[in-house]
């Protein structure tokens, strides 16, 4: 067997070792004159991050710039759901729809311990104790008690419309605006509140009248409009009207009517909207009209009173809309 001279072995070793260093260096992404990066290997300025955010490439010519070696996973891996559950060591994610974002101790009212044993006499006082404590540091001062207060009636009257969670981040969020800004001093928990969760429905889409939302909160209707005016314009929330055709597809759900009706009363918002008429109008008004318009088209008649009373608008509104957009396409 012929073995390499030791000589040999070493420079071998040497230039294996500067093989890796030269592969092991990253081609950070150089700055022109203006500030921009750019790709040194082709000059592109199409510099895209990976999902994780641990690696920097250029678009063009797929050269990686830079490259974190650290793994922020878990040590652990798991191949369906119940396995993550079960190896997660992790909480709950922290919500702006809590006071204290929940980070939180929570103390369960059941009187056992781990292993299922009732808790002695002495141990249930304590712990009925602690968890009376519990209740009263969670909010040390007067401003967290309104935000308390005030998160729950966002999550009741979300609960109450369907209203997903991100939109309910979204109104909580803006209520921690208003109370920064001192929005709340003069004016009531409960309708600034829900004055947060109507503009927070209209900043993401969500088709909520200001009726619908007056009817789960305990607050009227012109104190409502009234706050919301006012905290919009306090905190700069730029918000572009509602557009009709987000309620017509709820409507016609709760009206049972076929998506012939639906595509119908679309395409008379479009039609009337370019010539005009919906400035100044009401859009759940406009829609309600829209709709019982294209039922009469499709044959699947609905009454103004049954269309009225899902829009939660009067009978005259649809009458004076839908004679408005009748003649608006020739009918």
């Amino acid at each position: 067997m012929i073995r390499p001279s030791r000589d040999r072995e070493g420079a071998a070793q040497t230039a294996t070792e500067t093989a890796l260093e030269e592969d092991s260096t990253e081609r950070t992404p150089e700055l022109d004159e203006e500030g921009v990066r750019h790709c040194p290997e082709c000059a592109s300025e199409s510099l895209v991050t990976s999902a994780d955010g641990s690696e920097v490439s250029c678009e063009d010519c797929g050269l990686i710039l830079e490259e974190s070696g650290i793994d922020r996973g878990p040590e652990w891996r798991a191949f369906n759901h119940s396995e993550r559950q079960n190896k997660s060591r992790v909480g709950a994610p922290t919500t702006q729809t809590m006071h204290d974002k929940g980070l939180t101790t929570a103390i369960d009212w059941k009187d056992r311990d781990a292993y299922g044993r009732s808790l002695s006499s002495e141990k249930r006082s304590q712990m009925h104790r602690l968890r009376k404590w519990q209740e009263r540091i969670r909010t040390k001062d007067a401003g967290e008690r309104n935000l308390q207060f005030a998160l729950s009636e966002i999550d009741r009257m979300s609960s109450a419309m369907g209203i997903p969670r991100s939109v309910r981040e979204v109104a909580c969020m803006i209520y921690r605006r208003a109370l920064t800004e001192d929005l709340i001093r003069g004016r009531s928990i409960e309708g600034v509140a829900t004055s947060a969760l109507y503009a927070a429905c209209r900043m993401e889409g969500i088709p909520r009248s200001l009726e619908e939302v007056a009817g789960v909160s305990r607050v009227d209707r012109k104190e409502i409009g009234r706050t919301y005016r006012y905290v919009a314009q306090e905190l700069g929330l730029e918000m572009e009207p509602v557009n009709p055709k987000k309620y017509v597809p709820r409507f016609c759900s709760e009206l049972e009517l076929s998506e012939e009706v639906q595509s119908k009363a679309n395409e008379i918002i479009d039609v009337t909207t370019e010539k005009g008429l919906l400035s100044g109008k009401s859009p759940t008004g406009y829609a309600a009209a829209a709709i019982y318009a294209s039922s009469l088209l499709c044959n699947e008649k609905k009454t103004q009173r049954e269309v009225a009373s899902v829009a939660q608008v009067t009978e005259v509104t649809i009458r004076n809309r839908y004679q408005e957009q009748i003649e608006a396409i020739g009918l």
